[in-house]
């Protein structure tokens, strides 16, 4: 099993889990209110006067076979509006619970 971590400007949270939903993606954990700044040429998310915006985050574990299909989502999502950004990162889940 993989863990996918997808990190994106909070105006993208509908279409976010728009995305889950039609890949038939049940399981997820929201994170609200995420600061930080992408490590290319991402401006920072920090809800303050000077970067007003904030991110948000969704983490969603899925079967191998499941991350290529949810990957090519995510891309497609970030190539539609560059400047407000989405990330994926994923990790392996060695144990559930």
């Amino acid at each position: 099993m993989k863990c996918v971590f997808i990190v994106y400007n909070q105006a993208n949270t509908e279409r976010v889990e728009y995305m889950l939903d039609e890949l038939g993606i049940r399981g997820f954990t929201f994170f609200e209110q995420v600061q930080g700044r992408g490590s290319r040429d991402g401006e920072p998310r920090r809800g303050t006067h000077t970067w007003p915006e904030m991110n948000s985050a969704m983490m969603t574990v899925v079967e191998d076979d499941r991350v290529d299909e949810l990957l090519q989502t995510v891309r497609k999502l970030d190539n539609r509006n560059r400047e407000v950004g989405v990330r994926a990162f994923v990790w392996n889940i060695e144990q559930t619970v």
